[in-house]
């Protein structure tokens, strides 16, 4: 039940946001009482948070699938980064209402934003040391590229985001 009831949250926020979907919205949906909602949700924050995870999630996902190819990390680096922005640009462009369910997060700091860029961080540091630890000079992470992963793990930590 659990399960169904993110999925008709998470199609609610889709529809109208996550600001207008309502507990009631959401038990109605079901054919179920708000309390008995609550019995699986202790609030609609906690629904809110799970469907912020579950959105999160894909992210991750995308990100774990890259860092596990075979290919060297420089490559790994640049496809992360590349994927992760693509990803999160068509969230924005396309899923607007998920997206800001992710700002909105973000803005109240939200655990599962902490623990999200804390797995985004560990698979960033994973592929950087997997490149410093290369023994090719070509397959090392080249200086530059390097050095902006450096500072983009750096942003993350001081934008409250991170570690």
């Amino acid at each position: 039940m659990r399960a169904r009831i993110q999925e008709v949250a998470e199609e609610h926020f889709r529809r109208v946001g996550h600001h207008k979907t309502s507990v009631a919205d959401i038990a109605s949906e079901l054919g179920m009482s708000r309390a008995n909602v609550y019995r699986f949700f202790p609030s609609r924050d906690a629904i809110k948070e799970s469907i912020c995870r579950r959105v999160l999630d894909s992210t991750a996902e995308l990100a774990l699938t890259i860092a596990r190819r075979s290919t060297p990390p420089s490559e790994k680096l640049e496809e992360l980064l590349t994927a992760v922005h693509h990803h999160n640009k068509t969230k924005l462009l396309h899923d607007r209402q998920m997206h800001d369910l992710i700002v909105a997060a973000m803005q109240e700091n939200r655990p599962v934003i902490k623990v999200h860029a804390e797995q985004m961080m560990t698979i960033l540091e994973a592929i950087i040391r997997e490149g410093s630890k290369r023994a090719s000079s070509r397959s090392k992470i080249p200086p530059k590229r390097a050095c902006l992963s450096k500072f983009v793990l750096k942003s993350l930590e001081r934008s409250g985001y991170a570690r």
